[in-house]
């Protein structure tokens, strides 16, 4: 049987953007699929365009954030092959098929990563070049792009990962390394992404880039603890040694500063072997689950 595909979009005040997105989907782009608007709380006319191009629309009653709207989306889907895009006329319709083809070649995600001068501002391209590359350390493969929203991916492998998701804006710097922890291919396709038109980004640059530091953090402890506990537990063991040659030189004792730095690191080691054990157990019925769903 032929796959089936869904397209999931949330969306919140974006009527303007969902006015020139949806008719380019509808006509051009893959006619036989399934497309769900997730309506995030808006109080603009979001419902009432996705009325007039008929596409279907679950709504939230109040705003939840992003990464709820691609639960709900997600979990709501019927296809076998789900397509992720914004709402702001950021991601093209034209590029699916690119996408498509790349996903055909038994890939299990496909990633659209924006090329330069695809962000809105260099603030975002900086923070973002960041993010990837302590991502693609993290896990040893390149990531061209961590926080692209725009993916292909197969349902019942995105499924598994639901709730590792959050609900704000970064669902795809948690879905991505959850897919590269768990063994799965990961390819991007580079992509032009226009500046939006219309409307006003719900990014928040203090605020988001507050919480971008706790998911760096946060990628660290989940998805590979040694990687990030080691160096850690390295840097206090020879500033504890480098420090204990200096007092011996210098005094000729062993002061209980170096003893406390050289504590910190066998405890830090090990706080990172337990919680590479606790990281597994994430992943222990990935294969069941993947079988099942297959």
């Amino acid at each position: 049987m032929a796959e089936t595909y869904s397209i999931v979009i949330p969306a919140r005040n974006e009527a303007a953007g969902l006015a020139k997105l949806l008719p380019a989907l509808v006509a051009r782009v893959l006619q036989r699929a399934e497309i769900i608007v997730v309506n995030d709380g808006s109080d603009d006319d979001t419902i009432s365009v996705c009325a007039d191009h008929g596409v279907r629309v679950l709504s939230h009653r109040y705003p939840k954030g992003n990464g709820a709207a691609i639960k709900t989306g997600a979990r709501a889907a019927t296809g076998d092959i789900l397509i992720f895009m914004d709402a702001d006329g950021q991601h093209q319709p034209e590029d699916i098929p690119r996408l498509l083809e790349q996903f055909n070649q038994d890939c299990d995600m496909v990633v659209g990563a924006r090329q330069s001068g695809s962000q809105a501002g260099l603030h975002r391209a900086a923070a973002n070049d960041i993010f990837s590359r302590f991502a693609s350390w993290m896990v040893m493969q390149p990531i061209a792009d961590l926080t692209s929203g725009f993916r292909v991916v197969r349902a019942s492998k995105f499924r598994q990962f639901l709730y590792l998701l959050p609900n704000g804006f970064s669902y795809p710097t948690t879905i991505t390394m959850s897919f590269f922890r768990a063994g799965y291919s990961v390819v991007y396709v580079p992509i032009h992404s226009p500046r939006r038109s219309s409307g006003a980004s719900h990014i928040h640059p203090l605020r988001d880039g507050l919480r971008f530091l706790l998911i760096i953090i946060k990628i660290g402890t989940l998805f590979s603890p040694q990687k990030l506990f080691l160096p850690i537990s390295a840097g206090f063991f020879f500033t504890g040694l480098a420090y204990y040659v200096y007092t011996y030189l210098t005094a000729g004792r062993f002061t209980n500063m170096s003893a406390l730095l050289f504590i910190s690191a066998i405890f830090t080691f090990l706080i990172g072997i337990v919680s590479e054990q606790i990281s597994a157990l994430h992943y222990k019925n990935i294969d069941t689950n993947d079988h099942k769903g297959n």
